[in-house]
């Protein structure tokens, strides 16, 4: 296994329009990142994730890009992005951007150009189809709509969207679509970034007859069809090859077997992915089937690729209230979830806020979210005659904005991250709930962060290190140990409100270990050297000594 700088990196994801607004205007914005960029760089992270800052409508908070050379009016400006890539490069810090790839705006110039006659040269630049027996070409459904087909009144042909309507996809088939989308790759790379966290990257090849699905509601058949392969090789072939910087792919849909084609070393595709078999398919905490996941994965790229850890992001809701405690155990159970994703193999992300312990949000009226795809989905259910009111509190837990509203920087008005109106509502526990309180506080969740950073980068273990799962089958506790040459290290976590005593393993019986990171303030009485009393939601990290 190569070690590399990304493999070692701590990556912080911003979603811009919602971390620091420098103008009043109630968004987010690329200055506003610049001024908070001491804090990312104190925290200790080493690559900045930004969410898509190109010119768009906003249909879909910047997914809906209608030119990949500008930069969206309410980010900031072409000048502002050099001189963000400048100040992040001063601080010895990388960046890395979105790139959205599988589909466009409808607005973009080339499909207003396709749109417009069946014989346009841009016509074959996206996918259209005739109507099948005067309906859509087939009974697929689409992430954000009951269909992924809107018919184009003029042409009489329908186009295809994974998306929304306003969301077209690209047809990648075309040669021509292909070379100019690699012509903006270069644009941005020779602007200085360091690489590209890639949007639904394996949606990019479609099913070539577009056959009705089985099962419509199981979104699979949009994803790993054949000839992505090809693309993403050519992809690298093409550009990324040529440049020392980080891909990591949005991968949803694959197992072990199927990332390892995406990322293995030896198949100069991405360097990493995302996969989902957490975030979208464990709508809340199953300690079994999360570590039967990260064996599976761990198993399955060892030695050959690299995995990327994370619980939360723009699309996700806030970790602490999804797969812990925000409640009584707020703070233990977001220290817990950190300790848990550094430690694991592969590359660990931060959402913005989660390095504070943000929790997601229950806002009381539809009216309130600005999710696109909570809000298409509420009208679909609505429009077949179900319960407002019950739809909403069904999609309030795993709506998008649950991880979308402002970071919470102090306990002013709008929880100091505007002086104007918001874009969405602040989480109304802003004032218990910020940066100031947690920067003043050295047992904060900030705090501990820093400290759990710090050891990854100042021991190879965390990153390269083996890992083994000594836990199997319980259900609140998960014991497992990292190792790298001698060095090994145990990691206890107790994922409940109840205390637990830990039996220790065999690996840790009869040797010394030693303390590095933990939780709580003190060790409690009743720990002896094969066992440990574990309160609520704690977590420790100990470096086995004297190991057999």
């Amino acid at each position: 296994m190569k070690k590399t700088w990304w493999k070692e990196a701590v990556v912080y994801q911003v979603y811009w329009r919602s971390f620091y607004d420098s103008n009043g205007d109630g968004i987010g914005d690329l200055e506003g990142l610049l001024l908070k960029l001491h804090y990312i760089k104190d925290l200790g992270a080493d690559v900045i994730w930004l969410n898509p800052m190109y010119q768009s409508p906003d249909k879909d908070n910047g997914y809906d890009i209608s030119d990949y050379y500008g930069v969206m009016e309410k980010a900031g400006n072409m000048e502002t992005v050099e001189r963000l890539i400048t100040e992040v490069h001063n601080l010895g810090m990388k960046i890395i951007m979105d790139l959205v790839v599988n589909h466009t705006s409808d607005q973009h110039p080339w499909f207003l150009e396709s749109r417009s006659s069946k014989d346009n040269p841009k016509r074959d630049w996206y996918i259209w189809k005739d109507a099948k027996d005067g309906k859509e070409p087939n009974n697929w459904r689409s992430y954000f709509a009951p269909s992924p087909w809107t018919l184009e009144e003029e042409t009489g042909q329908y186009y295809f969207h994974s998306f929304a309507a306003e969301q077209p996809d690209l047809n990648w088939e075309n040669r021509e679509v292909r070379e100019e989308i690699y012509r903006i790759m270069r644009f941005w790379l020779d602007k200085g970034i360091d690489g590209f966290r890639m949007d639904v990257i394996n949606l990019l090849a479609k099913q070539k007859d577009f056959r009705d699905a089985a099962n419509p509601y199981d979104l699979s058949y949009l994803g790993n069809n054949p000839g992505i392969h090809e693309y993403l090789q050519e992809m690298n072939h093409e550009v990324l090859k040529h440049y020392d910087i980080m891909t990591v792919g949005e991968i949803p849909f694959v197992t072990p077997e199927d990332g390892l084609l995406y990322v293995g070393e030896d198949r100069n595709e991405l360097h990493t992915l995302f996969h989902f078999q957490v975030a979208d398919d464990m709508p809340s905490w199953d300690m079994l089937r999360y570590k039967e996941i990260q064996k599976q994965w761990y198993e399955g790229l060892k030695g050959k690729g690299w995995n990327s850890q994370f619980l939360n992001n723009h699309d996700h809701t806030r970790q602490v209230t999804r797969y812990g405690n925000d409640g009584e155990y707020r703070v233990e159970s977001a220290k817990l979830l950190g300790t848990l994703v550094h430690t694991m193999p592969g590359t660990p992300y931060i959402f913005q806020g989660e390095e504070i312990g943000m929790t997601g949000v229950l806002f009381e009226d539809i009216s309130d979210y600005r999710d696109i795809a909570m809000k298409n989905k509420y009208n679909e259910l609505v429009g077949r005659g179900e319960d407002p009111v019950q739809v909403l509190k069904d999609l309030q837990p795993l709506s998008r904005d649950n991880s979308r509203t402002p970071v919470q920087w102090d306990d002013s008005e709008n929880a100091g991250f505007t002086s104007g109106i918001p874009w969405i509502k602040v989480n109304p526990n802003y004032k218990e709930i910020n940066v100031k309180r947690e920067l003043e506080t050295q047992d904060s969740v900030f705090h501990y962060y820093k400290k759990l950073i710090a050891l990854r980068k100042e021991n190879e273990v965390m990153v390269y290190g083996d890992y083994a799962d000594h836990s199997d089958g319980q259900e609140e506790l998960y014991i497992y140990t990292r190792s790298f040459g001698e060095v090994t290290w145990l990691i206890v976590l107790n994922q409940s409100e109840e205390t637990n005593e830990v039996k220790l393993p065999e690996i840790a019986h009869g040797t010394g270990k030693e303390l590095l990171l933990g939780n709580y303030a003190e060790i409690p009485e009743g720990d002896s050297e094969d066992k440990l009393v574990m309160r609520p939601y704690e977590g420790r990290i100990y470096r086995i000594l004297n190991k057999r």
